[in-house]
């Protein structure tokens, strides 16, 4: 599976998110900066929705695998 990063210079640097995954975005001074953020990002918002399911199937059988 393959994300869209976007990049947009602007007055203080850039600013970056991932097309396909909303609330993945920040900025950086420089690209390259905005790139590790961007990374950083995305890893938060992954635990974040992974703490907000597991939370909501709390006392249900459910069957967890990996998803490449």
């Amino acid at each position: 599976m393959q994300l869209t990063a976007v990049y947009m210079q602007v007055p203080e640097g850039y600013i970056a998110f991932v097309e396909e995954l909303p609330g993945a975005n920040t900025q950086g001074d420089t690209l390259d900066e905005a790139r590790e953020n961007l990374r950083e990002a995305v890893a938060l918002v992954l635990e974040a929705n992974r703490e907000l399911a597991e939370k909501s199937l709390t006392g249900q059988q459910v069957t967890r695998e990996v998803f490449e």
